[in-house]
């Protein structure tokens, strides 16, 4: 590859400005990677492509890595406990009910999976910004997306892994399925062993030499090798990385290690939906456009039922429940994860679904106190006349 500096700083240069207009008019910057890789795809032929999925590779490892670093073993354990009616009703929603429908649409299971895949889980890093800049991040609603957005990413990892163990095989099986799961509890065991009599016990060490400038080495080595021992065992990379960072974070130096590797890892994340455009042919594969605006109502539809009625079991007011129903449409980072395992014919169904989905979502959250003003007080008034009829009844 000639001229790779030039090239390389070049892109740079292009990724910067595309973000930058994005968020001046305040769409998700993911999308501008996304959309400036479809534009350029024809100046990149094979050569170029892979070390771009290589760069591409680094960046998505290293962001798995980074979100295994906030979950040490106590914190999951409290977080399940929480949430899981919500988490639960997520994945029977959004994951289960999409592959349902995916399925009755005509498309072939393995792909109803993955599109499942890409409606199940929100985008953190949209909804932690947007909650950030709308002053809502501190509010009961606001715990409650963000301990959701905590349930989907544990889960996402496993998703992603059993799609690609599955993917792997081309078919789904019991026993195929079987094999998947227990790929991915024994090297969750592994990880969680791990991580209790060894990195635990290291925590003094961990903590005497945490500003040394070995220890991002130290980290990436294991988030890689862990990402490569999940690839060899036909898992999803990603689960490898996740468990890295978890185990890591038994050293209570999670802080430390996510400023060193954060920088890195913004450095080399838009490669990867950079990377994601590239792979989008606009003249190629099947596109049912009724079947993506069904599968998109369906994914916005579950999302509000998933805040509304999640909302409540955690305690919620109406209103907040509401507030929360309209502020988890977005997709993002994850979605675009599972879309990269579908056939690069299907690709472009996928990107609309991804497209459509963080646009509309992120208007949505922006709209969503006025919406839950509106419908609240619809909400509480018919509450109450229930309740006033019901007592004329009695009194009668």
């Amino acid at each position: 590859m000639d001229h790779i500096f030039i090239i390389g700083g070049v892109l740079f240069l292009l990724l910067f400005f595309v973000s930058y207009f994005f968020q001046k008019v305040r769409l998700p910057s993911l999308l501008s990677y996304i959309f400036l890789g479809v534009a350029l795809s024809w100046l990149f032929t094979g050569p170029e492509l892979r070390v771009l999925d290589e760069i591409s590779r680094t960046g998505i490892v290293l962001l798995f890595f980074l979100l295994g670093l906030h979950f040490p073993l106590n914190r999951l354990v409290s977080i399940s406990r929480r949430i899981w009616k919500a988490g639960v009703m997520d994945i029977v929603l959004n994951f289960g009910g999409t592959v349902l429908i995916a399925y009755l649409l005509g498309f072939d299971l393995v792909f109803s999976l993955i599109i499942g895949g890409v409606a199940y889980a929100s985008s953190s890093a949209m909804t932690i910004r947007l909650l950030e800049e709308s002053g809502r991040k501190n509010s009961p609603e606001g715990e409650f997306k963000l301990a959701l957005l905590i349930f989907e990413d544990l889960a996402a990892p496993v998703i992603v892994s059993v799609l690609v163990g599955l993917s792997a095989t081309g078919i789904i099986t019991g026993s195929a399925l079987a094999i998947t799961f227990g790929k991915v509890v024994i090297l969750t065991v592994a990880a969680i062993l791990i991580a209790y009599f060894l990195f635990r016990k290291a925590d003094i060490l961990f903590q005497r030499y945490i500003n040394k400038d070995f220890m991002p080495l130290f980290a990436v080595s294991i988030a890689f090798i862990f990402a490569g021992i999940a690839e060899s065992m036909e898992l999803s990379k990603l689960l490898g990385a996740f468990l890295a960072g978890v185990m890591l974070s038994e050293t209570g130096t999670s802080r430390e290690f996510d400023r060193m590797i954060e920088p890195v890892k913004n450095l080399f994340m838009p490669f990867f939906f950079f990377w994601f455009g590239t792979s989008i042919d606009l003249g190629a594969g099947r596109f049912d456009f009724p079947a993506v605006m069904i599968l998109i109502l369906w994914g916005l539809i579950g999302k509000m039922i998933v805040g509304l009625w999640g909302g409540r079991l955690y305690g919620l007011t109406v209103k907040g429940s509401l507030r929360a129903a309209f502020s988890l449409g977005q997709r993002g980072e994850f979605s675009v994860v599972i879309a990269a395992l579908a056939e690069i014919g299907l690709r472009l169904f996928l990107g609309v679904y991804i497209s459509v989905t963080a646009v509309v979502g992120v208007y949505l959250f922006r709209m969503a106190p006025s919406l839950a003003e509106k419908f609240g007080d619809r909400w509480i008034e018919r509450g109450k006349k229930k309740q006033n009829d019901k007592n004329s009844g009695r009194k009668e």
